[in-house]
């Protein structure tokens, strides 16, 4: 399970520092490209980073879909409990229970849905047409605009990241079975940041 949740603290951390790499050379681009110095204006111009928009609202899409998977995980998601909070013991245990095997199955039927989506959306002609069998009357699908991928590539954020998302549903579910406790985020707590014993703060 470390190796899972250190794979997805990679990707997410992967993906927002390679967002905001792409950003600051596509902003750096164009103010540099309209200053008025000849030999550099007309060799930045000659670079098109016109994908760089498309391309940054891909990456934020892939880290929303996984950063809500995280957010699962590590108990960061904005909930309304206070009701909840106030009941007896066991009425409480019954109402987490539901509302956290209630996100399982949403996030469950998304993933389905967005996996057939998907798959009928190229993917399916992508798959044949990689192990060379006969492709048929299979739809290829669309690709973006700028980029010019295809889409079932960038759409798959949905299967995979509501996948991991109902995965971990069912694991905070799990938790709470066994210990009574749900994960919960401390906004003052830096990881790798302890005080010393003894030490004035």
């Amino acid at each position: 399970m470390k190796i899972l949740d250190c794979l997805e603290e990679w990707l997410i951390a992967s993906l927002m520092a390679v967002a905001t790499l792409v950003i600051f050379i596509a902003v750096v681009h164009r103010y540099a490209s309209g200053l008025n110095i000849p030999v550099l204006q007309s060799y930045l111009l000659s670079f098109n980073l016109s994908w760089a928009q498309e391309l940054c609202i891909i990456l934020f899409v892939w880290m929303a879909k996984f950063g809500a998977a995280y957010g699962v995980r590590v108990g960061i998601h904005v909930g309304v409990d206070v009701m909840i909070n106030r009941l007896e013991p066991k009425y409480r245990a019954a109402f987490v229970m539901l509302g956290l095997l209630a996100g399982a199955l949403f996030t469950g039927i998304v993933a389905v849905l967005g996996a057939e989506f998907v798959w009928g959306n190229g993917a399916h002609y992508a798959f044949v047409h990689a192990f060379g069998m006969t492709i048929g009357n299979l739809y290829e699908g669309p690709t973006t605009p700028d980029l010019e991928w295809p889409t079932w590539m960038v759409y798959s954020a949905i299967p995979l990241g509501t996948s991991l998302m109902c995965f971990r549903f069912l694991q905070v579910a799990a938790g709470f079975m066994r210990t009574g406790d749900l994960p919960h985020h401390d906004v003052a707590h830096v990881e790798g940041l302890e005080e010393e014993e003894g030490k004035p703060a």
